[in-house]
């Protein structure tokens, strides 16, 4: 039996794998307890340095004192802090001024938890979705490049997961590119959409800082103004409570969810096309599909990125709840679950994300296979058309009817109940009745006259729509991406 480690040891305690196993280093990083508590210090530089300019007394030797030592961190300091005291800002606090002797005593002047705590998490989410939509880009990018490489070929429509009329590759390909066109669009919506917590005390009044500028109304909003702009937002929530409304937390894991949702798709269609081995994901070549059975080729990426968009889709259940039971102007049931879910549901998209532009960089189509697949099922897509054409030449459309509905049953009694290829169209050839149309029956059975203007529509599709929202991502198109796993 195993032993535990000792307690340092990394392998020998739980480590999630949304960061051990899968997610980059940027997006790893941007949920660190190094980003969150520099941010923290930022922040209480920003409101020193504002206050300093609307007249407070700072002097500018504390404010050199802070940004000497922004990235000083004694994190084992903090930690014995907050197990004192029970309060991780306080305990943070303490830590700065430890290092910030001459500063100690305007640190975090006027402020509530919140106002470092709230204020992180917004920018936090803000550079998330900076990390997440060039990813989003760069895989639309690549299956773009893939729709158009395929745009004419004929391939077997589904509905139902039945046979139905052809579409092409490409096309089928444009139905995953326009739902994650519409996520691009929504992650774009929901980063401009986020403001600033700003300055606003413990309940949201800034009661606090009207106090210190001494019933100055106008220094307040200044103040307010001051830090959102260091903060690099454009605007502050104009009310909140002690938190900002955790509803803006509901609209960034929506969309989030949504992206998921699309990944989930796009990849459950790989996983079917794989089955019918018409459409593979990228086997690299020691790869093992699996270890009794050393023939298969499993969509392991697929299956990764589908497995990992259900746990995302589910997260949005957390803050849904969480704005739903906040009291009056808070209450601190939200604080555990947000450390979750918000980090989770970033790192579980980055994740999906460079997977499935793994996956779109090495697609392999099959053509052969798709075209023996159409040949299966296409003649008895044609029974029309050979209707019309044997109409034309004379015929009689229900006489015509009749002979295509028996032979079609004839030649399906074949294919299912003997296991044999669809011989429909030598049956017609051997009968006399469609000698009229024999010479006509190879153009009626090319499969690019059944595609109707799938190939018109990819070209406008990705000409009008796909590229133009591209344009902003142009710079951080290159490279393609390597799995660690």
């Amino acid at each position: 039996m195993a032993t535990a480690g000792p307690e340092d040891d990394a392998l020998a305690r739980y480590r999630s794998p949304l960061v051990s196993r899968y997610a980059s280093a940027e997006m790893g990083f941007n949920f660190s307890e190094r980003k969150k508590f520099g941010t923290w210090r930022r922040l209480w530089l920003y409101l020193a340095q504002a206050e300093k300019s609307l007249g407070l007394p700072i002097t500018d030797e504390q404010i050199q004192e802070m940004e000497a030592n922004l990235d000083n961190i004694d994190f084992k300091m903090a930690a014995e802090e907050e197990k004192k005291l029970r309060h991780d800002v306080m305990a943070h606090v303490h830590t700065f001024a430890h290092c910030c002797p001459k500063a100690a005593a305007i640190i975090h002047l006027g402020a509530t938890s919140c106002y470092v705590g709230d204020n992180t998490d917004l920018i936090v989410l803000r550079d998330g979705f900076n990390l997440l939509l060039p990813k989003l880009a760069r895989v639309i990018n690549r299956l773009a490049d893939f729709a158009e490489k395929y745009a004419d070929l004929p391939t077997l429509g589904f509905t139902h997961y039945q046979p139905a009329q052809l579409t092409t590759v490409g096309k089928r390909c444009c139905l995953w590119i326009q739902d994650l066109c519409m996520d691009l669009h929504n992650l774009e919506r929901a980063r401009d959409d986020l403001r600033f917590r700003g300055v606003k005390g413990t309940t949201g009044t800034q009661a606090s800082f009207l106090q210190l500028f001494e019933g100055d109304h106008s220094k307040v909003e200044e103040l307010d103004r001051l830090v959102t702009a260091k903060a690099g937002f454009k605007r502050a929530y104009m009310v909140t409570g002690q938190t900002y409304s955790r509803k803006v937390d509901i609209e960034v894991m929506s969309v989030l969810a949504s992206l998921g949702a699309s990944i989930h798709k796009i990849c459950t269609d790989i996983r079917l096309l794989a089955n019918l081995k018409e459409i593979e994901e990228p086997f690299e070549k020691d790869q093992i599909g699996s270890s009794a059975m050393p023939y298969k080729r499993n969509p392991m990426r697929s299956e990764r990125c589908c497995s990992l968009a259900r746990h995302l889709m589910t997260l949005v259940l957390d803050p849904l709840q969480t704005a739903s039971v906040q009291w009056f102007e808070r209450t601190l049931d939200d604080s555990a679950n947000r450390r979750v879910c918000l980090a989770e549901a970033f790192l579980t998209a980055d994740i999906i994300l460079s997977t499935l532009q793994n996956i779109s960089e090495g697609l392999v189509v099959y053509p052969k296979v798709i075209e023996r697949r159409i040949r299966q099922e296409l003649p008895f897509m044609a029974t029309e058309n050979i209707i019309m054409a044997m109409v034309k030449a004379g015929g009689n459309r229900q006489d015509c009817h009749e002979r295509i509905r028996v032979l079609s049953q004839q030649a399906a009694a074949v294919v299912k109940q003997e296991g044999g290829d669809n011989d429909f169209i030598a049956r017609v050839r051997a009968d006399p009745y469609f000698n009229p149309i024999h010479k006509q029956l190879e153009s009626l059975l090319d499969p690019s006259s059944f595609t109707g203007r799938a190939p018109q529509q990819v070209a406008k599709f990705l000409k009008e729509e796909v590229r133009p929202a591209l344009i902003p991502y142009q710079s951080q198109m290159g490279g393609k991406i390597e799995l660690a796993l």
